[in-house]
């Protein structure tokens, strides 16, 4: 049976620096548990447009579209701000999300213990935090038709069009009931009934899939006191189901409240591929960081948790994921912390590379 598949897309700004100890990292899964990947690297956003004038070029779309999982560091930087809308280095990575279909985004908010006193809540509303935020991430406002700035009169109007069909309120929704199953079989489903019909339709349709998974407890609540609950008691929920837009927002929201973006991976999955696997993106939270940039300073913690969840969704592989967690946790315990875990008085930061050998020593101990 051959290998699978992995391409990086390792991107701008810091993304080769925090990828360089991801691949460290399979490196030793494939000597030390005999879990080997075969890897190809590629092009990503602005690295993409330097070297073929587009973000994404269509033969590593082709590339993505063939392996069992991708890996992506970040895209964009000042460089680029001037390059037309349709060639940004965003534009790639929203192409990825989109030709592969990835419907579903899961962004975990996960307060370790050593980090609790970083969060801008107190240390008790924090500590233990663990919530799934399934964004549904291929339509809704971001993709809906009509779209533009147009002439009304003499005025320019600027129009985003939120839709939903049933159908992909659904497939999300399963996704996160699925996962649910999983954890502590609660979820709770944002949207805003109160004042749109998708919103409306999107709670309809949830509740109709929730008759196929009597086991989660399942509640509905409006976006913006979503928002709200999260920075009062972020503890009370487990996995929350919500669309395109006001997951954005809500995810960066509870991301703030684990004290730092270099700490959060990602994974955007799509429907099971003929091997079982589902079609998959994994990527840190954080962005390109060009004020950074080349200064070996970067968490590289975020994308290698990144790989932690492509273990457990994409190879089955869920103690392996485990063990890479708790080596993350073990080392952040241990007090080792890259610049922007550090609080004044706490000594010498470690760098990128500093980080990924505290790691690995951590993974070796753990054998």
């Amino acid at each position: 049976m051959s290998n699978p598949s992995l391409l990086i897309l390792a991107g701008d700004g810091i993304g080769p620096e925090v990828m360089a100890q991801v691949q460290r990292i399979i490196g030793w899964y494939g000597d030390k548990r005999g879990l080997n990947f075969d890897v190809s690297e590629d092009l990503v956003g602005g690295a993409a447009y330097d070297a073929h004038g587009t973000p994404l070029h269509d033969d590593t779309m082709a590339k993505a579209q063939a392996v069992d999982a991708v890996l992506l560091g970040a895209v964009g930087g000042p460089k680029y701000d001037d390059l037309d809308f349709s060639v940004k280095p965003e534009r790639g990575l929203l192409r990825l999300r989109k030709e592969m279909d990835l419907f579903a985004n899961l962004r975990p908010a996960q307060c370790f213990d050593a980090l609790s006193e970083f969060s801008s809540l107190k240390t008790e509303l924090v500590s233990g935090l663990d919530i799934m935020i399934v964004r549904e991430l291929t339509s809704g406002v971001y993709f809906g038709e009509p779209r533009g700035i147009f002439e009304e009169g003499n005025q320019r109007v600027g129009i985003n069009t939120q839709r939903y069909t049933e159908a992909e309120i659904e497939r999300g929704a399963r996704a996160a009931f699925e996962l649910a199953m999983k954890r502590d079989k609660r979820l709770c489903s944002m949207e805003k009934a109160n004042v749109m019909e998708s919103g409306i339709l999107w709670r309809e349709v949830v509740t109709e899939v929730s008759k196929d998974y009597p086991e989660v407890a399942l509640s509905h609540m409006y976006a913006d006191n979503g928002a709200m609950q999260l920075v009062r008691a972020p503890k009370q929920f487990d996995v929350i189901y919500t669309d395109n837009l006001f997951g954005d927002i809500l995810s960066d929201c509870a991301a703030m409240l684990t004290g730092s973006l270099g700490m959060l991976p990602s994974a955007s999955l799509g429907a099971p591929m003929e091997n079982g696997r589902p079609k998959a993106l994994y990527e840190p939270v954080h962005g390109s960081a060009p004020d950074i940039t080349g200064q070996c300073k970067a968490n590289p913690s975020a994308c290698i948790l990144s790989f932690a969840m492509a273990l457990r969704y994409s190879f089955d592989q869920g103690a392996e994921a485990d063990r890479l967690e708790a080596a993350v946790e073990k080392v952040l315990a241990d007090g080792v912390r890259t610049a922007d875990l550090m609080q004044a008085n706490d000594g010498t930061p470690v760098s990128t590379t500093e980080m990924g050998d505290a790691i690995l020593a951590a993974l070796d101990a753990s054998l």
